[in-house]
């Protein structure tokens, strides 16, 4: 009795918080309760992720959360990018696959502490994978989450601490361990549909699990899983205010509607207005025009504004008239149309008593379809057309025959626009394991190819535009009358195949040694050796693409390392863990990351544990190899005096900026500190609970040339340090003298001074058993960032944690301080009914990366004092098994039709931000399934 009201007291202290706060990923605490030596001789042992020791408690020195196949089922998440993703410590640095304008388009990852997905070591059954083909944003490498199997999926374990004194580089924030079926017997299918209750997104999904065979009795098993899914686009007209337009003037935001001459957006009928060469300029038609005094614009087709256009004569910022044209929701897309599907298999051979073989295989393709709008004639990068205009010979300019020039905005609207990815991964997997003279070994050898086939269409070519406008072969009136050719000469289709390998051979033993008071000592050792290796080249050759971005990235490595890891029970209540690792790479030296945990357990049901340990992440290829690349991010300028220069007028608004980076072959590998500290509570058998403490401290942080301070540098008219170029737009128009925004700012990669990112993980599982048959679990997840900084080489300390910051890392979707799950199941039954409740905390809308005085990125006088929303959200999800064989799921994800938060400033969403948010724009989303099993 005494025990039990302790165990009440502890849960209404650590439930109590749930009122107030709810936390992301549900994902149970494991049980730390130690099993009594005469059960422990009878439990299986298994070894847990971060230890290559084989154990019975499963309770590590650190932090490892299970996220089992069941719960992945009770989740209603249907992909592994999903399920990873939904991760609480998963932050700043994620990729969601609806982010469909970065260079890693079509595919996911996570992003731990929020340390970017460079920095999250992604394993299969413990072993590497191939990365991506295309690292994000041209330079972080990471393992697309979309070519793994679901539907053999064991579990997911996911240490959260430090691990590379056993796994080597990258597994700086964790380790994320998708554990498959090592064998299967039996036959299982699933088939499911979906739609959103707004349209679009219609999903459906089938996989089929067929195994035979008894390791026991026929030596031997076989299985073979596959799965399909294909999901239909979702597209922003599917949506309502103000997800479905760039226009905000009605809630006091800017007006940022195609066919604007002064924001030099045109529509597809087009806008020319009477123009001259300027003097100072280059002299040609392409760049250096100014309009004529008093001039103003007209439609260019000759029978106005078709459908797709609305006619506007009065807006002062554009003089004369215009169609104004809605190009976000004509194309804008929230969720493209993806298509994946694949295969696994494994057969399994007991040679003898004690070894065993497998073999494994696997192919997985990603087909994504992304729709963009269609090219503008005028772009700032790579090649500035803003000031085009057609000359006066041209047959489609309408002041020709005053020898005047039209200055032009114009949308290819006869020529379709967007990108097809093909993502493609093969993987074999051998290994041999088994027991010799009281040593238990293994031996694994990996080969993992993946290649992406990219085809972007609709594109215009730089020198074919210009030839097109010199000759007069492209018609601007009547774009229905242009040729086949003639589209294809002006936008042909840019294709490339983008490559990434990994092979590699993996050994490993471990024994039991002397007997300690606490247990018998353990002992493990492994060596690794593999190959790495990328080719990522040119989709923009010459740089002729126009508004396109451009990445080469060129490099292999070979990486040879030994480890240990020596586990001591010193007493009953005191364990003690050490593990080291040795790492030689060819392009970067040799390296040394330590490791020492301990776990001290008082009390039966308490365990404090606490680990501290040094870590790795190798400069990718992108950073220190051949390699080079040129994106996109949004400005919203915000120096006074330029605004003030120009008179707030259209070519102040938000526009897309080019950031160019260069790899540095001197850089040097970031390394890592970290420690945790944490407690584990089990006081009941129906109770478990654990809170960890992190802290990451990294030095020599690789980082583009900080943008924000050269932008700063630019608008004080101050020199910006060697390796860092500024290159200015073409001069306003209206304002010729004033000093132009900026175009395009290069750098190259240099190693930052540090950042540290400090937090708490919350994990509460408790479960009942009631009258009736009747079980319910709850499960509650959290993490809490306080903080999470970077100090720049010049001392300069910008914290990011609960901004829009870091600002220009992958999508721009922030750094938000809390997120959290709580799920509560019921089963009764034949039946099970989970209800998820998921939270992301809301953020400062500010990004010192991108305006270190601390500007308000929104220029939406409601989002003041600059803050974005909170977004909680709750997922609904059932099965009933009619009986052995048969059961039916169901699921009603954002069962409260949630919102997403106003967010203006993120550049992945349109007025929304689709890393966290992205279950509030599709919407209230039924599903419904049939389960089979023979």
């Amino acid at each position: 009795m005494k025990r039990n009201k302790l165990a009440l007291i502890i849960a209404g202290l650590l439930l109590a918080p749930v009122t107030n706060v709810a936390f992301a990923q549900s994902t149970p605490a494991q049980s730390s309760e130690t099993p009594a030596p005469q059960q422990a001789k009878q439990l299986q042992t298994i070894t847990v992720t971060g230890s290559a020791i084989p154990r019975v408690d499963v309770e590590t020195p650190s932090p490892v959360t299970v996220i089992t196949a069941a719960q992945i089922q009770r989740s209603g998440l249907t992909t592994v990018a999903d399920v990873v993703r939904s991760i609480s410590a998963d932050n700043s640095g994620s990729i969601p696959n609806s982010f469909t304008a970065g260079f890693a388009a079509g595919a996911a990852g996570v992003a731990l502490r929020g340390l970017t997905v460079n920095s999250t070591l992604v394993l299969i059954d413990g072993h590497r994978s191939a990365t991506y083909a295309v690292s994000d944003d041209g330079i972080r490498n990471f393992v697309d989450l979309n070519t793994i199997p679901l539907a053999a999926i064991d579990r997911i374990e996911v240490l959260k601490d430090g691990a590379s004194s056993l796994y080597g580089a990258d597994a700086i924030a964790g380790v994320v361990n998708v554990i498959l079926k090592s064998n299967y017997h039996g036959v299982e299918g699933t088939a499911d549909i979906g739609t959103s209750q707004h349209g679009g997104g219609f999903t459906r999904k089938a996989t089929l699990l067929a195994g035979g065979g008894d390791l026991q009795t026929d030596h031997y098993n076989a299985y073979i899983g596959v799965q399909y899914q294909k999901d239909n686009p979702i597209n922003n007209r599917q949506r309502g205010f103000p997800f479905n337009t760039n226009n905000l003037s009605s809630i006091h935001g800017p007006n940022s509607i195609g066919g604007q001459p002064s924001q030099n957006n045109g529509s597809i009928y087009g806008t020319v207005t009477p123009g001259t060469l300027d003097p100072n300029g280059s002299g040609n038609f392409v760049n250096g025009v100014l309009p004529v005094p008093g001039a103003v614009s007209q439609v260019l087709a000759p029978f106005g504004c078709g459908p797709k256009g609305t006619l506007v004569t009065n807006d002062p910022a554009n003089p004369g008239s215009y169609c104004s044209e809605n190009y976000v929701s004509q194309y804008g897309q929230i969720q493209p149309a993806m298509e994946q599907g694949g295969l696994y298999g494994r057969f399994t051979v007991k040679l003898n008593d004690t070894t065993t073989a497998y073999m494994s295989a696997s192919y997985f393709e990603a087909k994504t379809r992304v729709i963009a709008a269609p090219a503008q004639i005028q772009t700032s990068t790579p090649n500035n057309t803003n000031g085009i205009a057609l000359p006066p010979g041209n047959p489609y300019n309408p002041f020709g025959g005053a020898g005047q020039y039209a200055l032009i905005n114009y949308a290819f609207g006869d020529i379709p626009g967007g990108t097809n990815l093909d993502n493609h991964s093969a993987r074999m997997v051998g290994g041999v394991n088994g027991s010799f003279m009281d040593w238990n070994w293994d031996a694994t050898v990996v080969i993992n190819h993946t290649w992406l086939n990219t085809n972007r269409y609709g594109a215009l070519n730089y020198s074919a535009l210009v030839n097109a406008i010199s000759s007069g072969t492209y018609n601007f009136l009547n774009p229905g009358a242009n040729s086949a050719a003639a589209r294809a000469a002006i936008a042909p289709d840019y294709r490339k195949t983008s490559t990434s390998d990994l092979d590699s051979l993996d050994l490993g033993a471990n024994r039991q040694l002397w007997e300690l008071p606490g247990g018998n000592a353990g002992l493990a050792i492994g060596a690794q050796f593999r190959h790495e290796a990328q080719d990522d080249p040119f989709l923009n050759p010459g740089n002729m693409t126009q508004g396109f971005g451009n990445a080469i990235t060129r490099g292999t490595r070979n990486v040879s390392a030994a480890y240990f890891e020596f586990n001591a029970p010193l007493l009953q209540s005191l364990e003690v863990d050490l593990s080291g690792r040795f790492d030689h790479y060819t392009d970067i030296g040799n390296g040394f990351n330590p490791k020492v945990g301990f776990k001290y357990k008082p009390f039966d049901w308490v365990a404090l544990r606490g680990t501290y340990s040094k870590g790795i992440r190798a400069p990718s290829f992108s950073e220190n190899g051949s390699s080079s690349s040129t994106g996109f991010t949004t400005e919203q300028i915000t120096d006074a005096a330029f605004l003030a220069a120009h008179n707030n007028n259209g070519y102040t608004q938000p526009y897309g900026i080019a950031l160019g980076t260069v790899a540095n072959k001197n850089i040097k590998p970031e390394k890592s500190t970290n420690y945790t500290l944490g407690i584990v509570l089990q006081p009941t058998s129906w109770l478990s609970a654990s809170v960890d403490y992190y802290n990451i401290k990294k030095k020599n942080v690789i980082v583009p040339g900080q943008t924000g301070p050269a932008l700063a540098n630019y608008f004080a008219g101050l020199p910006n340090p060697p390796g860092v170029t500024v290159i200015p737009d073409l001069p306003d128009p209206a304002f010729p003298n004033a000093l132009p925004r900026p175009a395009e700012i290069d750098t190259a990669f240099v190693n930052a001074a540090q950042q540290k990112t400090t937090g708490l993980d919350v994990d509460i599982q408790a479960h009942f058993d009631f009258a009736n048959n009747i079980h319910y679990i709850s499960e509650l997840s959290g993490t809490q960032i306080f903080s999470w900084s970077l100090t720049l080489p010049d001392g300069t300390r910008q914290q990011f944690v609960g901004t829009h910051g870091p600002y220009i890392l992958s999508s721009g979707a922030g750094t938000p301080r809390t997120r959290g799950s709580w799920a509560n199941t019921i089963m009764w039954g034949p039946a099970t009914i989970t209800g998820t409740l998921y939270h992301t905390s809301g953020m400062r809308n500010i990004g010192l990366d991108q305006d270190p005085t601390g500007g308000c990125l929104s220029t939406l006088p409601r989002s003041r004092p600059c803050l974005i929303g909170s977004f909680t959200y709750f997922d609904l999800t059932g099965s009933y098994a009619i009986n052995d064989h048969i059961t039916i799921t169901g699921s009603i994800m954002n069962a409260f039709d949630k919102k997403p938060p106003l967010d203006q400033a993120d550049y992945a969403g349109n007025n929304y931000n689709p890393t966290w948010a992205q279950s509030g724009i599709v919407g209230r989303f039924y599903n419904l399934g049939v389960k089979v099993k023979l």
